[in-house]
């Protein structure tokens, strides 16, 4: 059972700082949320669920518990980096959940960071936010919206056939000295993307670098999964070309945290290539699913992937605040 925060019963629903809780008053919400990415996604939070309990306890972590009846009901925490801030998860109780209680905490985490005379943009993905439509959300003067798709595909189901590559190319797999090429790689690629604008470390090498480093190090993606990474080649230049990075986030199955080739060969088949062979390599070593995101609006992308047997499970939002 949740701890009580309060001695009166019936006290109406508030929010408390995220440090006046402790992971035993979080335990309860927290086992529903593992549980509800295990049935939704197919994917384990249990790491991540870890990490909250950590921070919680450790007084660490930014963000907003909503406090009602006397326990935890929900919760929002963020993180501030390189000008930026990043809502890291927000989750209400299902019994509780309503439009109204999940604003009042995004509502109270971006007026936090908007406080911030050093933050300039705010950055969030929300998978698990409850869709209604139309849907107000707080500060949306300065907001921005992006659909985004959960797709997922049954390996042993997917079309992995052979595709044409009209380019001379080769594959490798993944390795660190790759790292720095594999950053200038996505700078180039996104240059002028939609996803550019969701994610602003796509804007820079710099800013690519730190994605790829957090892609390896912590678990928001799943484990970085070595086996089915790879990258591409331009046999003419000798240059990186591609790259396929793919994570477990469950024991049988896996992610596809980045996939991207460079301008000079979009539309040659490696990208098809470069997806192909992690999803083989995830198959061949026990996954029985994968699964990616991928905006909307991308049709070409997300054409590709349909095309080789993926559907979209979930649709979420990815929202930008600017300007505030």
């Amino acid at each position: 059972m949740a701890a009580r925060l309060y001695p009166a019963p019936c006290r109406p629903p508030d929010i408390v700082d995220l440090r006046r809780v402790n992971a035993r008053d979080m335990e309860a919400m927290l086992a529903e949320e593992t549980a509800v990415w295990r049935t939704e996604l197919e994917w384990d939070f249990e790491k991540s669920a870890d990490l909250v309990r950590r921070f919680v306890d450790l007084r660490a972590l930014n963000g907003s518990a909503l406090i009602e009846n006397g326990a935890v009901a929900g919760y929002i925490y963020y993180v501030l980096e390189d000008g930026k801030g990043l809502i890291g998860d927000l989750y209400v109780l299902r019994a509780l959940r309503t439009v109204e209680r999940e604003n009042r905490l995004l509502e109270s985490a971006l007026a936090d960071i908007m406080a911030n005379r050093q933050i300039r943009r705010i950055e969030s993905q929300l998978m698990m936010l409850q869709l209604a439509s139309p849907r107000a959300l707080p500060y949306a003067r300065h907001m921005a919206g992006f659909e985004r798709n959960f797709m997922r595909v049954e390996l042993r189901r997917a079309d992995l056939g052979d595709g044409k590559v009209l380019r001379p190319m080769y594959l490798e797999k993944w390795a660190e000295h790759y790292h720095d090429a594999a950053a200038q790689l996505i700078a180039e690629a996104y240059e002028g993307h939609v996803d550019s604008l969701i994610n602003d470390q796509y804007r820079s090498a710099a800013g690519a670098r730190r994605f790829l480093a957090n892609i390896v190090q912590y678990p928001g993606c799943g484990a970085f999964f070595r086996p089915a990474s790879y990258v591409a080649f331009d046999v003419a230049t000798r240059r990186l070309c591609g790259i396929s990075l793919a994570s477990l986030v469950a024991p049988e199955c896996g992610h596809i945290t980045q996939i991207c080739v460079s301008r000079a060969v979009r539309g040659t088949g490696i990208g098809h290539a470069l997806m192909r062979q992690s999803l083989i390599t995830l198959r061949d070593l026990g996954c029985r699913s994968a699964s990616l995101t991928v905006t909307d609006s991308n049709r070409e992308a997300v054409e590709l992937y349909e095309r080789m047997g993926f559907y979209t499970a979930r649709r979420f939002s990815a929202y930008v605040w600017e300007g505030f």
